[in-house]
């Protein structure tokens, strides 16, 4: 089947999963998480077979724009069902499952440059561990962003609605922290694998990527640090989160996306 195909069906089985989850956030609808999984898990079975034929042409080192979003946009997805399975951050597939839907349509669209080969071990763990990282990570964008509402809205004493939906402030919040825990493990294996694996990493239009990284892995450092120590919480922490997923954002696509799409160089 043609790649396009594919992707709209994945779109439309993703935007369906999201609009139910949206209105049983909004209290129109009942909750059913099975139901959102499983058009979830649809979804990605359209959305598996182009990411598997990308990383099945060559074994690229150093993937393209087109085939790092299509791989990651599958792994938040597959993540996000898997870990629906033992917390309750199913609420997160109003944001990233419409998200990977548009990403896969674009993405079909988009050049992806041939590089040399090389998937030696040490960058296979690169590559799993930056995935990972940044699936983990997107997923806690998505929880912080769902926290701050519920923040603002009990604020406000707004007891209905989205917050009636969704679980418990302290609850919202330890699963946030446990996700950038994870993401920060998995950002760690990646940078280190990176710098002992990778060779000429200023030569190979990764120096932004590096930086970038370095960045959010700070960003995380602090906010953990101080969430620990001086008892961050809250919006300040919503914040936080969000900047670091934005550097991350930035370091991952920002850099592919100015060569291959602005630039038009592999």
């Amino acid at each position: 089947m043609q790649a396009l195909p594919l992707a709209i069906l994945a779109f439309i089985l993703y935007t369906a999963a999201a609009s139910w989850q949206a209105l049983a956030l909004a209290r129109r609808v009942p909750p059913r998480p099975a139901l959102v999984r499983s058009l979830g898990v649809l979804g990605l079975l359209c959305h598996l077979p182009l990411a598997a034929g990308l990383i099945g042409q060559g074994q690229p080192m150093l993937p393209g724009l087109s085939t790092s979003a299509i791989v990651v946009s599958a792994a938040v997805v597959l993540l996000l069902i898997a870990v629906s399975f033992f917390k309750p951050v199913l609420n997160a597939a109003v944001g990233l499952f419409p998200i990977a839907g548009v990403t896969l349509l674009l993405a079909t669209g988009l050049p992806s440059p041939e590089r040399a080969s090389g998937l030696t071990p040490g960058i296979a763990l690169h590559a799993l561990s930056s995935i990972l990282a940044f699936a983990v990570l997107a997923i806690a964008a998505v929880q912080a962003v769902l926290l701050g509402l519920q923040n603002q809205a009990l604020r406000h004493h707004h007891t209905r609605g989205i917050v009636q939906a969704l679980p418990p402030l302290t609850t919202m919040e330890r699963i946030l922290f446990e996700l950038i825990w994870a993401g920060m493990a998995l950002l760690t294996l990646s940078i280190a694998s990176g710098f002992l694996f990778v060779e000429n990493m200023f030569a190979q239009h990764l120096a932004h990527k590096t930086i970038l990284s370095l960045a959010a892995w700070v960003i995380f450092s602090v906010l953990l640090f101080s969430h620990h120590r001086l008892g961050w919480r809250g919006m300040r922490a919503v914040r936080w989160t969000l900047g670091g997923c934005a550097v991350l954002l930035l370091a991952y696509f920002g850099s592919k996306f100015v060569l291959e799409v602005v630039l038009s160089r592999g």
